[in-house]
């Protein structure tokens, strides 16, 4: 486990949201949760979205947000709707409720979330309106545990969107990243229309066509502590089509 940055007020000061989706994470929203509130960040939120687990992740984020009340706040959705719908949701109530910065983070611990003050400061250093946690670039690296085939997934996935879209970011399905909010208003999430996974490509989609600037900066990404992946047929079926259904839908956004 790295060591988080200490950042100089007013920067660890900063408004920050943690938006969480959780489709049975029962095991590791506590963890997550925990790791999450001790970091030197004392105006960090956590956000949960949870899709009606069945697990009774539900219940536990409630249990959470009674013991941290100020801290921590739950959004109960009606069932499983998929991961761009949570986020959707979950930013769009981050935001309602004053954040200055939003961060996307997967509930499963493979997001080492003691990387988020240092991606915090890279965002307050830079012009950038996106810092992206991410496995490919110099420095970043995979779990030894991580599938091969889930490597082979994630690889091709890149490689297939780098070619459509020509989008200039080596980790175009990273889940792990953090907003200025200004940026989100100005991509207006009402634009995005993904349900599954390729609600992270959209998001990386337009920001590069409204001209924002994207910084990456190295993670190690960890496999999941318990429970399983939420990837389903559908999911790969729907990621596999988005690029050609961006490049329509979005054609006429310039920066």
């Amino acid at each position: 486990m790295i060591e988080p940055v200490q950042l100089p007020s007013p920067w660890g000061d900063a408004r920050l949201t943690v938006v969480v989706p959780t489709y049975n994470e029962a095991g590791n929203l506590p963890v997550l949760v925990e790791r999450l509130l001790a970091l030197p960040l004392p105006g960090l939120k956590v956000l949960v979205a949870d899709d009606n687990s069945p697990d009774g992740t539900g219940e536990v984020a409630d249990k959470l947000a009674i013991e941290h009340p100020e801290r921590v706040t739950v959004v109960h959705r009606p069932g499983k709707e998929g991961l761009g719908r949570a986020y959707v949701d979950g930013i769009g109530r981050a935001l309602d409720d004053g954040a200055d910065f939003v961060a996307q983070m997967d509930a499963d611990l493979s997001h080492p979330p003691e990387a988020l003050p240092g991606m915090l400061g890279a965002l307050l250093s830079t012009q950038a309106s996106v810092v992206i946690g991410s496995r490919y670039v110099p420095g970043g690296e995979l779990d030894e545990n991580w599938p091969l085939y889930r490597r082979a997934l994630s690889g091709w996935a890149n490689l297939y969107v780098h070619t459509l879209l020509r989008v200039r970011i080596r980790d175009l399905t990273a889940g792990f990243k953090i907003w200025r909010a200004e940026a989100l208003r100005e991509i207006g999430l009402d634009r995005v229309q993904s349900n599954g996974y390729s609600f992270q490509v959209e998001m990386h989609y337009l920001a590069t066509k409204l001209g924002h600037t994207i910084l990456e900066v190295p993670i190690r990404f960890e496999e999941r502590r318990d429970g399983d992946s939420k990837m389903t047929t559908a999911t790969k079926i729907e990621s596999a089509l988005m690029p050609f259904k961006l490049r329509s839908r979005h054609r006429n956004i310039d920066s």
